[in-house]
Protein backbone atom coordinates (compact mmCIF):
# COMPACT_ATOMS: atom_id res chain seq x y z
CA UNK A 1 0.00 0.00 0.00
CA UNK A 2 2.00 3.45 -1.11
CA UNK A 3 0.25 6.74 0.09
CA UNK A 4 -0.60 7.48 -3.51
CA UNK A 5 -3.12 4.83 -3.32
CA UNK A 6 -4.33 6.25 -0.22
CA UNK A 7 -4.69 9.73 -1.93
CA UNK A 8 -6.45 8.17 -5.08
CA UNK A 9 -9.18 6.21 -2.87
CA UNK A 10 -10.05 9.23 -1.07
CA UNK A 11 -10.23 11.26 -4.14
CA UNK A 12 -12.56 8.85 -5.64
CA UNK A 13 -14.78 8.83 -2.79
CA UNK A 14 -15.13 12.71 -2.49
CA UNK A 15 -16.03 13.05 -6.10
CA UNK A 16 -17.75 9.64 -6.87
CA UNK A 17 -16.39 8.89 -10.17
CA UNK A 18 -13.16 7.01 -11.15
CA UNK A 19 -13.33 10.39 -14.32
CA UNK A 20 -13.43 13.18 -12.52
CA UNK A 21 -11.22 11.73 -9.42
CA UNK A 22 -8.70 11.41 -12.51
CA UNK A 23 -9.41 14.68 -14.01
CA UNK A 24 -8.57 16.05 -10.86
CA UNK A 25 -5.79 13.84 -9.72
CA UNK A 26 -4.25 14.52 -13.29
CA UNK A 27 -3.50 11.20 -14.31
CA UNK A 28 -4.79 9.33 -16.57
CA UNK A 29 -8.47 7.15 -15.84
CA UNK A 30 -7.05 3.58 -16.49
CA UNK A 31 -3.63 4.21 -14.23
CA UNK A 32 -6.05 5.22 -11.39
CA UNK A 33 -8.35 2.06 -11.98
CA UNK A 34 -4.97 -0.12 -11.89
CA UNK A 35 -3.42 1.60 -9.25
CA UNK A 36 -7.26 1.07 -7.14
CA UNK A 37 -7.24 -2.53 -8.43
CA UNK A 38 -4.16 -3.43 -7.01
CA UNK A 39 -4.93 -1.37 -3.76
CA UNK A 40 -8.06 -3.28 -3.31
CA UNK A 41 -5.98 -6.77 -3.75
CA UNK A 42 -3.06 -6.02 -1.39
CA UNK A 43 -5.75 -5.40 1.52
CA UNK A 44 -8.29 -8.20 0.77
CA UNK A 45 -11.85 -6.60 0.21
CA UNK A 46 -13.40 -3.96 -2.53
CA UNK A 47 -13.47 -0.52 -1.04
CA UNK A 48 -15.92 0.39 -4.19
CA UNK A 49 -18.43 -0.94 -5.75
CA UNK A 50 -18.58 -0.58 -9.31
CA UNK A 51 -22.16 -0.14 -11.57
CA UNK A 52 -23.40 1.17 -14.76
CA UNK A 53 -25.16 4.24 -12.01
CA UNK A 54 -21.37 5.28 -10.31
CA UNK A 55 -19.07 4.25 -7.85
CA UNK A 56 -20.17 3.07 -4.18
CA UNK A 57 -18.58 2.55 -1.28
CA UNK A 58 -18.81 -0.68 0.06
CA UNK A 59 -19.07 -1.53 3.97
CA UNK A 60 -15.42 -2.57 4.69
CA UNK A 61 -14.68 0.73 2.21
CA UNK A 62 -15.70 3.14 4.63
CA UNK A 63 -13.97 1.80 7.51
CA UNK A 64 -10.63 1.85 5.37
CA UNK A 65 -11.67 5.32 4.47
CA UNK A 66 -12.26 6.62 7.94
CA UNK A 67 -8.31 5.69 7.97
CA UNK A 68 -7.36 7.06 4.71
CA UNK A 69 -9.09 10.33 5.13
CA UNK A 70 -7.07 10.56 8.21
CA UNK A 71 -3.92 9.39 6.17
CA UNK A 72 -4.44 11.95 3.91
CA UNK A 73 -5.40 15.29 6.14
CA UNK A 74 -1.66 14.44 8.22
CA UNK A 75 0.01 14.37 4.72
CA UNK A 76 -1.26 17.83 4.20
CA UNK A 77 -0.65 19.12 7.16
CA UNK A 78 3.37 17.88 6.82
CA UNK A 79 3.41 19.24 3.72
CA UNK A 80 2.34 22.29 4.73
CA UNK A 81 4.63 22.97 7.31
CA UNK A 82 7.88 21.62 5.63
CA UNK A 83 7.45 22.00 1.99
CA UNK A 84 5.48 24.69 1.62
CA UNK A 85 6.31 26.15 4.96
CA UNK A 86 2.96 27.70 5.82
CA UNK A 87 1.64 28.27 9.11
CA UNK A 88 -0.56 25.82 10.69
CA UNK A 89 -4.05 26.94 11.90
CA UNK A 90 -4.78 24.81 14.98
CA UNK A 91 -8.39 23.24 14.99
CA UNK A 92 -9.96 21.36 17.80
CA UNK A 93 -13.71 19.81 18.20
CA UNK A 94 -15.53 18.87 21.11
CA UNK A 95 -18.92 17.02 21.09
CA UNK A 96 -20.60 16.98 24.38
CA UNK A 97 -24.07 16.51 26.38
CA UNK A 98 -25.43 18.97 27.33
CA UNK A 99 -22.92 21.02 30.29
CA UNK A 100 -22.72 24.14 31.07
CA UNK A 101 -19.68 23.26 32.52
CA UNK A 102 -18.10 21.89 29.34
CA UNK A 103 -19.17 25.23 27.30
CA UNK A 104 -17.45 27.50 29.88
CA UNK A 105 -14.40 25.60 29.36
CA UNK A 106 -14.93 25.90 25.69
CA UNK A 107 -15.34 29.66 26.81
CA UNK A 108 -12.11 30.03 28.84
CA UNK A 109 -10.24 28.13 26.25
CA UNK A 110 -11.10 30.22 23.29
CA UNK A 111 -10.11 33.52 25.34
CA UNK A 112 -6.91 32.23 25.82
CA UNK A 113 -5.83 31.25 22.27
CA UNK A 114 -7.52 34.51 20.80
CA UNK A 115 -5.01 35.98 19.91
CA UNK A 116 -3.70 33.01 17.95
CA UNK A 117 -4.89 31.22 14.19
CA UNK A 118 -7.67 28.85 14.98
CA UNK A 119 -10.46 27.38 14.17
CA UNK A 120 -12.50 25.93 16.65
CA UNK A 121 -16.15 23.95 16.78
CA UNK A 122 -18.57 22.76 19.97
CA UNK A 123 -21.32 20.14 19.54
CA UNK A 124 -24.00 20.52 22.08
CA UNK A 125 -25.89 16.99 21.09
CA UNK A 126 -27.37 13.46 21.33
CA UNK A 127 -25.54 10.77 23.10
CA UNK A 128 -25.53 8.80 19.66
CA UNK A 129 -23.77 11.53 17.77
CA UNK A 130 -21.23 12.48 20.66
CA UNK A 131 -20.17 9.07 19.96
CA UNK A 132 -20.18 9.26 16.36
CA UNK A 133 -18.74 12.71 16.16
CA UNK A 134 -15.47 11.34 17.85
CA UNK A 135 -15.78 7.68 16.13
CA UNK A 136 -15.75 9.51 12.31
CA UNK A 137 -12.90 11.98 13.02
CA UNK A 138 -15.60 15.36 13.30
CA UNK A 139 -14.62 15.69 16.82
CA UNK A 140 -11.50 15.05 19.02
CA UNK A 141 -13.18 14.66 22.19
CA UNK A 142 -16.63 13.67 23.28
CA UNK A 143 -18.26 14.74 26.75
CA UNK A 144 -20.46 12.16 28.35
CA UNK A 145 -20.81 10.48 31.72
CA UNK A 146 -20.98 6.96 32.47
CA UNK A 147 -22.62 5.52 35.62
CA UNK A 148 -23.84 1.62 37.04
CA UNK A 149 -26.91 1.28 35.03
CA UNK A 150 -25.18 2.73 31.49
CA UNK A 151 -21.07 1.36 32.00
CA UNK A 152 -21.23 -1.95 30.18
CA UNK A 153 -23.07 -1.25 26.89
CA UNK A 154 -21.28 2.49 26.84
CA UNK A 155 -17.66 0.62 27.08
CA UNK A 156 -18.62 -2.16 25.03
CA UNK A 157 -19.55 0.96 22.36
CA UNK A 158 -16.35 2.40 22.77
CA UNK A 159 -14.25 -0.73 22.55
CA UNK A 160 -15.85 -1.60 19.46
CA UNK A 161 -15.47 1.89 18.02
CA UNK A 162 -11.70 2.14 19.20
CA UNK A 163 -12.58 4.63 21.72
CA UNK A 164 -11.54 4.90 25.30
CA UNK A 165 -13.15 6.28 28.34
CA UNK A 166 -11.34 8.80 30.73
CA UNK A 167 -13.21 9.89 33.87
CA UNK A 168 -12.69 13.90 34.42
CA UNK A 169 -14.95 13.46 37.96
CA UNK A 170 -17.23 11.75 39.67
CA UNK A 171 -20.71 13.35 41.51
CA UNK A 172 -23.88 13.27 43.16
CA UNK A 173 -27.24 12.71 40.97
CA UNK A 174 -29.23 15.79 41.43
CA UNK A 175 -32.23 17.53 40.78
CA UNK A 176 -31.93 20.22 38.69
CA UNK A 177 -35.11 22.94 38.61
CA UNK A 178 -35.66 26.43 38.64
CA UNK A 179 -35.01 28.38 41.90
CA UNK A 180 -38.00 29.23 42.13
CA UNK A 181 -39.51 25.79 42.30
CA UNK A 182 -41.83 24.26 45.51
CA UNK A 183 -38.83 22.01 45.94
CA UNK A 184 -36.07 23.93 45.64
CA UNK A 185 -35.52 25.26 49.35
CA UNK A 186 -35.11 21.68 50.36
CA UNK A 187 -31.83 20.02 50.77
CA UNK A 188 -32.16 16.66 49.54
CA UNK A 189 -35.40 15.63 47.29
CA UNK A 190 -36.73 11.79 47.42
CA UNK A 191 -38.17 10.91 44.31
CA UNK A 192 -41.69 10.52 45.50
CA UNK A 193 -41.69 14.40 45.84
CA UNK A 194 -41.25 15.02 42.19
CA UNK A 195 -44.31 12.76 41.17
CA UNK A 196 -46.92 15.88 40.39
CA UNK A 197 -44.35 17.80 38.14
CA UNK A 198 -42.88 16.94 35.12
CA UNK A 199 -39.52 15.36 34.25
CA UNK A 200 -37.47 17.11 31.55
CA UNK A 201 -35.53 14.85 28.94
CA UNK A 202 -33.46 15.41 26.05
CA UNK A 203 -34.69 13.87 22.70
CA UNK A 204 -32.36 11.19 21.86
CA UNK A 205 -33.91 10.82 18.17
CA UNK A 206 -33.74 7.37 16.51
CA UNK A 207 -31.78 5.87 19.71
CA UNK A 208 -34.04 6.64 22.13
CA UNK A 209 -32.06 3.83 24.20
CA UNK A 210 -32.12 3.98 28.08
CA UNK A 211 -28.48 3.82 27.95
CA UNK A 212 -28.31 6.62 25.60
CA UNK A 213 -30.19 8.81 28.05
CA UNK A 214 -28.52 12.16 29.49
CA UNK A 215 -30.61 11.47 32.53
CA UNK A 216 -29.79 9.20 35.00
CA UNK A 217 -32.10 7.26 36.44
CA UNK A 218 -34.08 7.00 33.02
CA UNK A 219 -35.73 4.13 33.75
CA UNK A 220 -37.91 5.01 36.77
CA UNK A 221 -41.55 5.46 36.11
CA UNK A 222 -42.38 9.37 35.45
CA UNK A 223 -46.12 9.90 36.02
CA UNK A 224 -44.99 13.36 33.32
CA UNK A 225 -42.49 13.18 30.93
CA UNK A 226 -41.51 15.91 28.74
CA UNK A 227 -39.11 15.57 25.65
CA UNK A 228 -36.73 18.98 24.75
CA UNK A 229 -34.11 19.06 22.12
CA UNK A 230 -31.80 22.01 23.55
CA UNK A 231 -30.82 23.71 27.12
CA UNK A 232 -32.38 26.88 26.60
CA UNK A 233 -35.85 24.94 26.09
CA UNK A 234 -34.96 22.89 28.96
CA UNK A 235 -34.65 26.03 31.30
CA UNK A 236 -37.98 27.71 30.46
CA UNK A 237 -39.42 24.97 31.36
CA UNK A 238 -38.26 24.50 34.31
CA UNK A 239 -39.05 28.14 35.00
CA UNK A 240 -42.74 27.95 32.75
CA UNK A 241 -44.04 24.53 34.25
CA UNK A 242 -41.72 23.51 37.41
CA UNK A 243 -40.07 20.86 35.26
CA UNK A 244 -36.98 19.04 36.67
CA UNK A 245 -34.20 17.04 35.51
CA UNK A 246 -32.00 14.34 36.51
CA UNK A 247 -28.42 15.40 36.14
CA UNK A 248 -24.70 15.93 37.88
CA UNK A 249 -26.32 19.33 38.74
CA UNK A 250 -22.97 20.98 38.10
CA UNK A 251 -24.07 24.87 37.07
CA UNK A 252 -21.97 27.63 36.09
CA UNK A 253 -23.03 30.29 37.19
CA UNK A 254 -21.89 32.63 34.48
CA UNK A 255 -23.82 30.78 31.87
CA UNK A 256 -26.84 30.42 33.75
CA UNK A 257 -27.30 32.84 36.55
CA UNK A 258 -28.59 32.23 40.04
CA UNK A 259 -31.89 31.23 38.44
CA UNK A 260 -31.95 27.69 38.98
CA UNK A 261 -30.34 25.57 42.09
CA UNK A 262 -29.25 21.28 42.11
CA UNK A 263 -30.43 19.59 45.03
CA UNK A 264 -29.25 15.75 45.51
CA UNK A 265 -31.30 13.41 45.01
CA UNK A 266 -31.86 10.63 48.39
CA UNK A 267 -31.04 7.85 46.03
CA UNK A 268 -27.38 8.04 46.89
CA UNK A 269 -26.57 7.12 43.18
CA UNK A 270 -23.25 8.25 41.66
CA UNK A 271 -22.08 9.27 38.06
CA UNK A 272 -18.39 9.51 36.62
CA UNK A 273 -18.57 12.27 33.92
CA UNK A 274 -15.19 11.60 31.82
CA UNK A 275 -14.40 12.33 27.82
CA UNK A 276 -13.94 9.90 25.16
CA UNK A 277 -11.33 9.91 22.63
CA UNK A 278 -9.82 7.96 19.82
CA UNK A 279 -7.58 4.78 21.10
CA UNK A 280 -3.99 5.51 20.94
CA UNK A 281 -4.22 8.85 19.25
CA UNK A 282 -2.18 11.80 21.03
CA UNK A 283 -4.90 14.85 22.06
CA UNK A 284 -3.52 17.77 20.26
CA UNK A 285 -2.52 20.97 22.71
CA UNK A 286 -5.56 22.87 22.27
CA UNK A 287 -7.33 19.27 23.70
CA UNK A 288 -4.83 18.97 26.31
CA UNK A 289 -5.67 22.58 27.38
CA UNK A 290 -9.24 22.37 27.33
CA UNK A 291 -9.21 19.06 29.24
CA UNK A 292 -6.94 20.56 31.81
CA UNK A 293 -9.31 23.80 32.32
CA UNK A 294 -11.85 21.47 33.29
CA UNK A 295 -9.18 19.66 35.49
CA UNK A 296 -8.71 22.92 37.52
CA UNK A 297 -11.59 24.18 37.37
CA UNK A 298 -13.23 20.60 39.43
CA UNK A 299 -16.95 21.22 38.67
CA UNK A 300 -17.63 17.58 40.67
CA UNK A 301 -15.99 18.56 43.76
Amino acid sequence: MTLMQVIYAVKIAETKSMNKAAAELYVSQPALSGAIRDLEEEIGFDIFRRSNRGIAVTVEGEDFLKYAGQMKEIYNLMEDRFIEKREIRKKFSVSMQHYSFAVEAFIQLEKQFALNEYELAIHETKTSEVIDNVKNYRSELGILYINGFNEKVLKKIFFENELEFIPLFDCDVCVYMAAAHPLAGKKKIAFEELAEYPCLSFEQGDKNYFYFAEEVLSTLEYRRIIKVDDRATMLNLMTGVNGYTMCSGIIDGDLNGGNYVSIPLESGDRMTIGYIKRKNMPLSMLAEEYIKIIRETNPGK
